[in-house]
């Protein structure tokens, strides 16, 4: 192995380690603690910018949006439900200097090369939850609470006026709920290129377990969104077409591999022929 390949770091005491661990989880809750104190200071915007779907559809479904309203029934509700917003929040302020903490630590252990392929995932990573985020915020939140509008019934022919007026809590629930999921389901291809890269699993493997994959998709989606076709729809299809993703992705790691592999046979022929 080449020496610019090494291990940088000589081998530390366990009681270093826990030192330097400690640093980045300092480190770690501080840009936490900062990102929910900033969050909880706009608590009341944030929330208000997160009713813009719920507004959309209320819009998109010829409605009347001056009579718009969300509820709570719990003198303390909306409180906590701005307590959620922050924690919530500040996570997603922090995760960059939290991902950066989890690096700083562990690239010590790695080798350069490691390193290298490690930082491209590391930036991934929260491109994608964005994009899950922004999947749920602009299209599907709007569409579910149309279908849930839609279920409204007026008060004609001596029927009972039923009326949908979300309580502030459940419907921030359902929009943390949808992006987490969506977040998380936007990884599969970050987590099956880590995966192939350490040959755990390979693009074949990964093919032939389309239809299994498939399946647990629309139980996953089942199980952590509404219970509703179109948000279940949402989560499973898009979590189909990251699989098939994840897939590509497995096979262009494979290729690079094989290329690596060929390089590094033509340099070894190269020097046993000197």
């Amino acid at each position: 192995m080449s020496v610019e390949n090494d291990i940088e770091d000589k081998p530390q005491p366990l009681v270093e380690h826990l030192i330097e661990l400690r640093k980045r989880l300092v480190w770690s809750l501080a840009a936490f603690f900062a990102g929910f104190l900033l969050c909880f200071a706009f608590a009341r915007d944030l929330f208000n910018i997160l009713v813009l779907p719920y507004k959309w559809a209320v819009v998109w479904s010829g409605l009347d949006p001056d009579k718009m309203q969300l509820i709570y029934t719990a003198p303390q509700e909306f409180f906590f439900t701005q307590i959620k917003i922050s924690l919530f929040g500040g996570l997603l302020l922090a995760f960059p200097i939290i991902a950066f903490q989890v690096y700083s630590f562990v690239a010590p252990g790695l080798y350069r090369n490691e390193r290298s392929a490690f930082l491209p995932f590391l930036v991934a990573s929260p491109i994608l939850f964005i994009a899950g985020g922004a999947i749920v915020y602009f299209f599907l939140i709007p569409v579910v609470m149309m279908f849930f509008l839609g279920m409204q019934q007026a008060p004609e022919g001596g029927e009972v006026a039923i009326s949908l007026l979300p309580k502030v809590s459940e419907y921030l629930s359902l929009i943390m709920s949808l992006v987490l999921a969506f977040g998380l389901v936007f990884q599969l291809p970050v987590v099956t290129t880590l995966l192939s890269r350490a040959g755990l699993v390979s693009a074949a493997w990964l093919a032939k377990q389309r239809k299994f994959a498939i399946v647990i998709a629309f139980i996953i989606a089942a199980v952590l969104t509404p219970p509703d076709p179109l948000s279940q729809l949402g989560l499973a299809l898009p979590t189909v077409i990251l699989y098939e993703v994840a897939i590509y992705a497995a096979k262009l790691v494979e290729r690079r591999r094989k290329e690596q592999g060929g390089d590094a046979e033509e340099t070894t022929s190269s020097e046993d022929e000197v």
